[in-house]
């Protein structure tokens, strides 16, 4: 994985001296684009840090439905993970590896340790922990009280790569919150206005200047 412990503020604090404990418990894990990272219910057994990778991290309701609460990049690390440690809890969400995944797995028990006898290692914790939950909070805020035909465009726009697109109204419906019957029907009428032209797992973006417009409404 190369030295990971200049990707993370702790592990190489300007002035400090690293608690090589902590560092020893540390674990490499690399886990394959697919596999399930954590389940619902879950207890939690180990504080991760993502060294390369994506992790989606999603939750369902008890009909089924699935939405994307947020994803888990290079050099973050999980807020759900932090929170369940923090309260001995079970996961409320899942979360699967969107690529491959390489990983640092810190075990609970050190990572107890950790918070209790390094104060570097606390601060660390808190300020990512903080840090994450502002992002969350965010999504909360834009799926609840964002336009969904705005937050549809800001999210073609994101996706869009040389203005096409390989996706599905399903998974759209996933990362939006939203029921794919409501998705559909939005991606209809931006194709009616002549914004972006459907196909089969595909979608072009035909007017990106007007959906950047649109995407903007809400901000």
């Amino acid at each position: 994985m190369g030295d990971w412990q200049k990707q993370f503020p702790y592990f190489a604090e300007p002035g400090q001296e690293p608690d090589h404990d902590i560092i020893k418990a540390v674990r490499e894990i690399t886990l394959p684009a697919g596999a399930v990272v954590f389940r619902q219910g879950d207890a939690c057994g180990n504080y991760l840090l993502v060294v390369e990778g994506s992790i989606r991290v999603i939750a369902r309701s008890e009909s089924g439905r699935e939405i994307v609460l947020y994803r888990v990049r290079r050099g973050a690390s999980c807020v759900l993970t932090t929170t369940c440690l923090l309260s001995q809890g079970h996961y409320p969400a899942e979360g699967i590896a969107e690529t491959e995944v390489q990983a640092l797995a810190l075990p609970a028990t050190a990572f107890e340790r950790g918070l209790d006898a390094s104060p570097a290692f606390r601060r660390f914790v808190f300020a990512t922990y903080g840090q994450r939950l502002a992002e969350v909070i965010q999504r909360i805020e834009e799926l609840r009280f964002g336009n969904l035909r705005s937050r549809l465009a800001r999210h073609l726009l994101e996706l869009a790569r040389e203005d096409h697109i390989n996706t599905t109204h399903a998974n759209l419906a996933t990362e939006l919150g939203s029921a794919r019957e409501v998705i559909s029907r939005q991606l209809k009428e931006l194709e009616q206005q002549g914004w972006i032209r459907l196909g089969r797992g595909h979608i072009f973006l035909r007017d990106p200047a007007a959906l950047r417009i649109l995407a903007e409404q809400d901000v």
